[in-house]
């Protein structure tokens, strides 16, 4: 539905923009208490990212992006 998109934050310039417009990326992250031992607890998290199309061109996204469709399509 045109103008009822809801606005992101681009993660690296602050832009905003309609949710449509932008780039999402997810990331996993790993968050951990570092200890070498039994009890070492660690925790992932996938986390997705809003970038704005100008950032997400000049940090590569776009083509991490292509690269997944082509694996994906050549199998």
């Amino acid at each position: 539905m045109r103008g009822k998109d809801r606005t992101v934050i681009c993660g690296a310039c602050g832009r905003r923009m309609p949710r449509g417009k932008a780039v999402t990326y997810e990331r996993s992250m790993v968050f951990s208490t570092d200890l070498k031992t039994a009890d070492d607890v660690k925790l992932i998290e996938r986390r997705k990212f809003y970038y704005c199309p100008s950032c997400g061109k000049s940090l590569g996204i776009y083509e991490k992006k292509r690269k997944r469709a082509m694996a994906k399509y050549n199998r």
